[in-house]
């Protein structure tokens, strides 16, 4: 096999190798051999998806047909600059979380069930990475099936330390359902005056359509859902619970990843395939994304204010920063979508590491995190805790961290379009995000911990993973030129081809 035919079959591999080796690790009865096939198999997708991007950067696209069917026939997977940066960042954070599940997941989870969560975390994976990279609608809906059930087994999974888990998963089962519904309903509505599913054959042909009251119909239905599953306010409802109460690793894996594809799902489907209508996507944008992004930042902060469970805290922070990355989109520009995917790969980076710290301190404690547990941490875990601060303060958007960068780009998109009110609200709500992390760090550092509190040991294989994703929160912050420069290549790839 020749290395151009080698590349033209990433795509297939990069769904192929997670989805086959879920089969596997199910029939593998010890949890450290599963662990094993699943970190080959996430580091594996990572190498691919490296690979991928070094080919499409520069504005190369690549299309794979599956069976050699080609489209609008058979289903294709096309790689461009955007669809790469978002796998390299999926499947990073995916590599990173994967070192650390081996410990997390044998604290919480039966070890009789180690092997089936495993086999739902590659399928996350691989459903994750075809829901990026398909150029079909229907294929779409699929992808967004399997990552979204085996992301409620995973969240169901937590109900051996804490039985509202359950709750949490059916109501994400719920939730997810009606929005797949909506997605459903809006591809019948477009395939029905188009008779194909392919995106790009869609972005042709639905301009010429006259029906286009029935074209506007099938666009809200696939816009709000693709809405529900990117948990943008107010159809945020199932995150605060999926995240808080799902295994520690699970709320890990979440959190970096999972409503950033279908984040990159939402762009995709407004500035390409529904590209030629630059009325109905300008209203869309101007009347919906950005006033639910900045309702989204406002009332995600303000929830996370009075929040004391640190993991509904972060959940609730979430919100806020998914609002961030749509009102960068909302802005219909190159440098606000630019910011958006920065902001994409940065946020993974923040909450990535910030879900990781807490699950440290939920393995050391055996206890579930909230303010007062974390009185005196700081010098209890110092390792651990350190690392928190460093997200805490990207979260916050200090310089010489990754968050900063985020809300410079952010900015600077809005003062080019003379967004000032914009600027005042992201600035506010920066200031505001500080109250809740200040807290956190003041009750770990600057109060002591009670004379009778237990040692507790910090574990090298959560901190080792986490200090990754603290050094890449730095690194991000002082040399922003790849994460820059990929964005700014999305940016033109999903502009450059809708507007």
């Amino acid at each position: 096999m020749t290395a151009s035919s080698l590349i033209q079959n990433l795509p297939a591999l990069l769904v192929a190798i997670p989805l086959i080796l879920a089969a596997v690790v199910t029939l593998v009865p010890i949890p450290a051999f599963a662990w094993v096939i699943s970190l080959a198999a996430v580091g594996a997708s990572f190498v691919i998806a490296l690979l991928l991007h070094s080919v499409t950067m520069t504005g190369v696209e690549i299309s794979y047909y599956l069976g050699n069917w080609e489209p609008p026939w058979g289903i294709e997977f096309v790689v461009d600059s955007a669809t790469s940066m978002t796998l390299v960042i999926m499947m990073g954070l995916a590599f990173i979380t994967t070192l650390a599940a081996r410990h997390l997941i044998a604290a919480e989870i039966a070890l009789a069930d180690c092997g089936k969560t495993y086999a739902a975390w590659l399928l996350v994976c691989g459903g994750l990475s075809g829901l990026v990279m398909t150029a079909d609608a229907f294929n779409l809906f699929v992808f967004l099936e399997i990552s979204a059930l085996s992301s409620v087994i995973l969240i169901a999974m937590g109900a051996g330390t804490d039985r509202r888990s359950l709750i949490a998963a059916f109501n994400y089962l719920i939730i997810g359902a009606v929005g797949a519904t909506f997605y459903v309903i809006g591809i019948g509505f477009v395939y029905a005056v188009t008779g194909t599913l392919n995106m790009a054959d869609l972005a042709l042909r639905l301009p010429e359509i006259e029906q286009s009251i029935v074209i506007f119909v099938g666009f809200g239905f696939m816009i709000a859902g693709i809405l529900v599953k990117a948990a943008v306010f107010p159809v945020h409802v199932w995150l605060p619970a999926a995240y808080s109460y799902a295994p520690s690793a699970v709320s890990i894996l979440l959190a970096a990843i999972a409503t950033k594809a279908s984040i990159y799902v939402l762009a995709r489907l407004i500035f390409t395939v529904f590209g030629g209508f630059p009325e109905m996507i300008g209203s869309a944008l101007t009347m919906v994304i950005v006033p639910l992004s900045v309702m989204g930042i406002f009332v995600g902060t303000i929830m996370a204010i009075y929040e004391s469970d640190i993991k509904k805290l972060l959940a609730q922070s979430s919100i806020a920063q998914i609002g961030y990355i749509t009102l960068g989109f909302g802005l219909a520009s190159k440098s606000g979508v630019a910011a958006g995917f920065i902001h994409i790969g940065n946020h993974a980076l923040i909450k990535g590491g910030l879900f990781m710290a807490v699950a440290g301190f939920f393995t050391a404690m055996r206890n579930r995190v909230d303010l007062n547990s974390l009185t005196g941490m700081g010098h209890r875990m110092p390792i651990t805790a350190t690392a928190f601060v460093i997200c805490g303060l990207s979260l916050i958007g200090l310089p010489l961290t990754a968050g900063f960068i985020s809300k410079l780009y952010l900015v600077r998109a809005m003062l080019e379009m003379d967004s000032y009110l914009l600027v005042g609200i992201v600035l506010a709500s920066s200031a505001l995000s500080l109250i809740y992390i200040w807290k956190i760090i003041e009750v770990m550092w600057m109060q002591p911990a009670a004379h009778d509190a237990p040692k507790l040991n910090e574990n090298p294989a959560v901190y080792m993973p986490l200090w990754m994703l603290a050094g890449l929160n730095l690194w991000f912050g002082i040399d922003a030129s790849w994460m820059v420069a990929s964005a700014e290549f999305a940016a033109k790839a999903l502009i450059g081809a809708g507007l």
